[in-house]
């Protein structure tokens, strides 16, 4: 009975692998605006907990991402009071924010 397990879930696994979807680049911008990320100036946006997340706002779409330290853990470093965005994250926004 082992076998027939071990072979259905070789057929299993090579049948589900033919299900990958084609990555994505997510360092650029794929809209109207779009260009490299790196283009754009980072701020600092502060959670709730008092960790910092990166933060771009192009105008038409905004970025965030969790700021970890070479461990991977959560930097806390106090940039801002809880809930707030700082630092210049709209520079290098060619579109005027419609809102």
């Amino acid at each position: 009975m082992k076998p027939i397990k071990g072979a259905l879930l070789l057929i299993l696994a090579t049948a589900v692998s033919g299900c990958v979807t084609n990555k994505v680049d997510k360092t650029v911008d794929n809209a109207t605006d779009n260009g490299h990320l790196s283009n754009l100036t980072a701020g600092i946006w502060v959670d709730p907990n008092g960790c910092d997340h990166w933060i771009i706002d192009d105008g038409v779409e905004g970025y965030l991402s969790q700021r970890l330290d070479p461990y991977g853990k959560p930097v806390c470093s106090g940039a801002a009071p809880p809930g707030v965005a700082t630092g210049p994250f709209k520079d290098g926004s060619s579109f005027g924010d419609p809102i």
